[in-house]
């Protein structure tokens, strides 16, 4: 520990901190531009100046490491006049641009300019001019804005791995492009509209949208994806203006993906409104009475176990579980079902299908095996997390199977099963590294677990993890990388029918077995209809939709107050920032009502006692030991699902944004210039 004195302070300090770091431990408020926690240091804005004893020039407090004995003053009035002095030098070609720019409100120059600025300006030059750069759908410039503080440079080259930003002439000339005028080719790319401190890039789809000052901001939870990043959702009226990350350094750090942030405008498009009943091939409109009645009439003239269900990609945990007690309880089916595919589960451990070294534990790793799972696109954060880890750790990184670029290095094995169960059996040249590890990690996607022998593997790595000491109480190397924001929630409720050596609700839909099908939400079913009456309960006039025979108006994630469990097993709440539009219910009332409409009775008489039910469930429900099956082995592909990004979920779907990044993208691959 060194000692500081901060503004007569004293104050002990770690060795390696900077000036800028020990000011803040001391309370003292540092004004900067450039400096980032989470970039490298650059030093160019010098706004961070401070006064340090025996130094006769004032010190950029983000470059200078502390050292023992040093007296720092960060309030003088020598400080005041240079930090002046810095103020004046940016703003010498800063246009006035306050009034029409939307950074206004949230500017930081504009506020630092407010304290550290002047009423007049010394400079008779004109303003130096410089042209609007291209960077995509996502992204505006105003690039005479700038003020050169490099932080989407070190964004784009150190986080989101993509080095297509950079500087270009010198001195006041000098210029922020991407040289060939191209889009960043990155899902991670908006997030230097967060992180620049004028209005140099600021959203294309919000531009002049609202003030900041006008928006209602509510703590959310994002559904894109199951790695659950925490966002603050911002709404104007009942609209979703933007949706921006809050920081969670457990999950997504500060970061949130593209489609996070730009897939809200599919929240106003293609909404169900009003319930709908099919009458000769054509949807009508109907009022709520009617639909419960003609849902009701036909549950009771069908037996229990021609009805089914399933659990779609979006779905909150309150809403499953009302689902599953509508099932046990109101028609006594048990065929309700989560999976889409039929991915192996077994649900009795919860450690077969979380991701246990948790999110911020793939900060500590030194080995990262990928099996079956390409993460830049099926968790864009986890992704990130891991190049975070290759390049602060030097971590080796394998992938079974070529997966394109992930933003950092790794070595190709054979996509085989006969290559995993070689490493196992001690016959890789992979086997010695594992043993040499500290903290490996496994990363095993939703695609391996359709293979024939994914289990008998996933226990015979288990077996062989815990000979070798890596798998400890501390460190659990074994991790499911799961797709959708609702998978988890809904195995730690036991949505899983049948036998789990085979998805049985699954294949009976497909055989048409059934008679009565709820689809909860579930857009993605490749179901070919024959008789089967179909319940859509859902946001979105999409997939799932089109060949149902009555439609339920649901909510959507931004509507309604509800829980999600993300991949590494965390339940998160989400808090309603918005209504749901017209005649369109809250999810778990739907099935409430339409309960009285079957039996008389509702299944619970409060939200709060559902969620307290579904709370204790969760809670009681004790891990097991895990199920003897599919215990042979198969030489086999280890094949990745390919995830359409942007179009992944109703949301996204219903995304103008996303379909201008999807199309960009696709004629970048045509043209065979994507990254």
């Amino acid at each position: 520990m060194l000692k500081v004195k901060v503004n007569d302070i004293d104050l002990e300090v770690d060795e390696g901190l900077t000036v800028l770091q020990a000011c803040e431990q001391a309370g003292a408020e540092i004004p900067r531009f450039c400096y980032h926690e989470k970039l490298s240091i650059a030093g160019n804005c010098r706004m961070c100046l401070v006064e340090i004893e025996k130094s006769p020039k004032p010190v950029a407090s983000c470059a200078m490491p502390v050292t023992n004995g040093m007296n720092i003053k960060t309030n003088t009035e020598f400080v005041e006049k240079a930090r002046k002095g810095v103020m004046e030098f940016l703003l010498a070609n800063h246009p006035l641009d306050c009034p029409v720019c939307d950074q206004g409100g949230e500017c930081d120059l504009q506020d630092q300019s407010m304290f550290y600025g002047v009423d007049k300006s010394r400079y008779k030059e004109n303003k130096r001019s410089v042209p609007e750069k291209y960077m995509g759908p996502l992204i505006k410039t105003q690039m005479t804005r700038c003020i050169h503080c490099t932080r989407c440079i070190r964004f784009a080259t150190e986080v989101a791995g993509v080095p297509e930003l950079g500087a270009i002439g010198r001195g006041e000339d000098m210029q922020i492009s991407t040289y060939l005028e191209k889009s960043m080719e990155s899902e991670l790319s908006a997030n230097v509209i967060d992180l620049c401190p004028v209005g140099a890039l600021t959203s294309k789809p919000y531009v002049f949208e609202a003030r900041p000052w006008e928006l209602k901001k509510t703590e959310s939870i994002d559904v894109m994806d199951a790695v659950g990043s925490n966002i603050r959702i911002d709404t104007y009226g009942w609209e979703v203006k933007r949706v921006l990350p809050r920081v969670n350094e457990d999950i997504n750090g500060e970061w949130i993906s593209d489609k996070t942030r730009y897939s809200c405008d599919g929240l106003k498009n293609q909404r169900l409104d009003t319930p709908y009943i099919k009458e000769d091939n054509k949807f009508k409109k109907s009022s709520w009475d009617e639909a419960y009645n003609k849902i009701a009439e036909k549950i009771k003239n069908t037996s229990s176990d021609k009805i089914a269900g399933f659990i779609g990609d979006l779905t909150n945990m309150e809403t499953s579980y009302i689902a599953k007690e509508f099932f046990n309880q109101t028609i006594k089916s048990n065929n309700l079902e989560s999976r889409d595919d039929n991915y192996l589960v077994d649900i009795n451990n919860r450690e077969n299908y979380i991701f246990n070294s948790r999110l911020n534990g793939i900060d500590e790793s030194d080995l990262i095996v990928l099996i079956g799972t390409n993460p830049r696109y099926e968790a864009t954060i986890l992704n990130s997390r891991i190049r975070n880890a290759f390049l602060k750790n030097k971590c080796e990184i394998y992938s079974f199977g070529n997966l394109g670029d992930l933003t950092y290095d790794y070595e190709i094995i054979e996509n085989n099963t006969s290559k995993l169960k070689e490493i196992l059996d001690g016959a890789s040249s992979i086997t010695k590294k594992i043993e040499n590890s500290k903290k490996p990690i496994f990363i095993f996607g939703q695609s391996f677990f359709k293979l024939r022998s994914s289990n008998f593997l996933l226990e015979g790595l288990k077996k062989y993890l815990l000979s070798q000491n890596k798998i400890n109480e501390n460190w659990n190397p074994i991790n499911i990388l799961s797709i959708h924001a609702s998978t988890v929630g809904s195995y730690d409720l036991n949505i899983v029918s049948g036998d789990i050596n085979s998805n049985e609700v699954l294949t009976k839909t497909l055989n048409n077995e059934f008679e009565v099908i709820f689809l909860i939400g579930k857009d993605n079913l490749k179901l070919k209809k024959k008789n089967e009456f179909i319940i859509y309960i859902g946001s979105h006039g999409d997939k799932g939709a089109e060949f149902s025979d009555v439609i339920l108006p649901g909510a959507a994630y931004t509507e309604q107050d509800a829980h999600y469990t993300n991949l590494e097993g965390q339940i998160q709440k989400a808090y309603q920032a918005t209504y749901p539009p017209g005649d369109a219910k809250e999810d778990w009332e739907i099935f409430n009502n339409l309960s009285t409409y079957i039996k008389r009775k509702k299944i619970f008489n409060t939200k709060d006692n559902m969620v307290s039910d579904m709370l204790d469930f969760i809670k009681k429900k004790k891990d097991n030991k895990s199920l003897d099956i599919h215990k042979s082995f198969h030489n086999e592909k280890i094949i990745t699902d390919d995830l359409d990004y942007y179009y992944s979920n109703v949301v996204s779907r219903a995304s103008k944004t996303m379909m201008e990044c999807r199309s960009l993208r696709n004629n970048l691959k045509k043209t065979g210039t994507e990254g």
